[in-house]
């Protein structure tokens, strides 16, 4: 397991946290011998999850191994995919455009 050190805050420094907001440890899960795994309560309650709701599980892979995972809320993973494809599509299509009617 490689420890990645957190850069010292300063003028310099970037942040991997939009303002507002920011990634913590909110619990330490088991997996089950049936691959299951139970959320918290407490993180259920505050994340607002009901029986029933659906989540996407985004995973990064780092040296060809996954070493990390989150969950999306569906319905909001679906906006937030449109939120970060939506001005690069419409970058495409203006392109795509300009080539069409005599462009670069």
């Amino acid at each position: 397991m490689e420890v990645v050190k957190k850069p010292k805050k300063g003028p310099d420094s970037a942040s991997s946290c939009e303002k507002g907001s920011c990634c913590k440890v909110e619990a330490v899960i088991s997996v089950d011998e049936r691959g299951q795994m139970v959320l918290p309560k407490e993180i259920r309650e505050k994340a607002d999850i009901h029986t029933g709701d659906k989540l996407a599980l985004v995973s990064w892979e780092k040296d060809g191994k996954v070493c990390c995972f989150t969950f999306i809320k569906a319905n909001e993973f679906g906006d937030m995919v449109k939120g970060l494809l939506g001005p690069m599509m419409k970058e495409v299509m203006a392109n795509d455009s300009s080539r069409s009617h005599g462009g670069n």
